[in-house]
């Protein structure tokens, strides 16, 4: 490291953005500068640090050890400096302009989203929210570096620094055509492991409900695998196959879809479902704001939810 300990701190958002951008170009529209003060900027960091910094692979930018070194550090004091500021301003949704994003799988993703958005338009009209699906080994770094601001997941592992609040408690239901021919009663357990099924898999292996009876010795007749539940459904929608899928969203896809939603004849216990945030973020009026609204509206979300037919 120069000699010269003494330096801009704006370098700082520099060195995060280009991290986060993963290269120049973009870093310098993110931040509204141009790309030569991004590069003269970085060249000031390099010489600091004596360090490239970053170095070129193929067509991007990747960080280099030092840089991943520090990386976390200044992340953390940027975003502390940034809840500083607003902790000590009166929030007025309103007037907020800017941008939250959360973390979540698709199918949290269409139950929150549209309520969500209903929500931050009367009471935020210039707040724009962003949907991100990241890996779960990725939750934690994306929520210290910013790059998440929410998550909305079942219960994770995760380290003391990140907060959590419970939101409910999801279940798995059945779903069939309108005229199958066990949608006019309550399925029993035989029916269920007598009927072929439709398995939502990505990879083609064995899901956690599947993992869960093969411990106990039962096994489904899986009839197709396909990667998204909404394909799963219209097919579900126009054969003889069960899917079996989460409570909330088979609700939501019942009222654009012909098929009727049964309970599971299996004892499974229900999982929980949590938003999670860095503690970095607590000290901000803004996010303390934001997500105070987004965990009210999904709660409110999961009771005003329909019985199953």
């Amino acid at each position: 490291m120069s000699k010269d300990n003494r330096i801009d701190l704006n370098l700082f958002r520099v060195l995060d953005a280009i991290y986060q951008q993963g290269g120049i170009t973009a870093a310098a529209r993110a931040l509204h500068l141009t790309q030569p003060a991004v590069t003269h900027a970085l060249n000031r960091l390099r010489e600091h640090f004596d360090d490239p910094l970053f170095v070129r692979q193929g067509n991007r930018i990747v960080p280099t050890e030092r840089t991943l070194a520090v990386i976390d550090a200044v992340q953390s004091h940027l975003h502390g400096l940034q809840g500083t500021l607003r902790s000590e301003a009166e929030v007025e949704p309103a007037t907020l302009d800017m941008e939250m994003t959360m973390g979540t799988r698709d199918m949290l993703e269409s139950m929150a989203l549209p309520a969500l958005a209903a929500t931050f338009a009367r009471e935020a009209p210039r707040l724009r929210l962003a949907s991100r699906r990241v890996p779960l080994d990725e939750v934690e770094r994306a929520l210290a570096s910013g790059q998440l601001d929410l998550v909305i997941e079942r219960q994770l592992r995760v380290g003391p620094r990140v907060a959590s609040a419970y939101l409910f408690d999801e279940t798995h239901v059945v779903v069939m055509r309108r005229d199958h021919p066990l949608a006019h009663g309550t399925p029993t357990r035989a029916d269920y492991f007598a009927a072929q099924h439709v398995c939502v898999s990505s990879t083609g292996e064995p899901n956690t409900l599947d993992v869960l009876l093969g411990n106990d010795g039962r096994y489904r007749k899986i009839h197709l695998f396909c990667q998204h539940h909404f394909a799963a459904c219209q097919i579900a929608a126009s054969g003889d196959l069960l899917l079996t899928l989460p409570r909330f969203y088979a609700l939501r896809l019942a009222a654009l879809l012909p098929i009727v939603v049964k309970p599971l004849p299996l004892r499974v216990k229900p999982y929980q479902i949590f938003a999670y945030w860095h503690e970095l973020r607590d000290p901000d009026r803004v996010h303390q704001w934001f997500r105070e609204r987004a965990i009210a509206v999904m709660r409110e979300q999961s009771m005003l939810a329909p019985p199953e037919q």
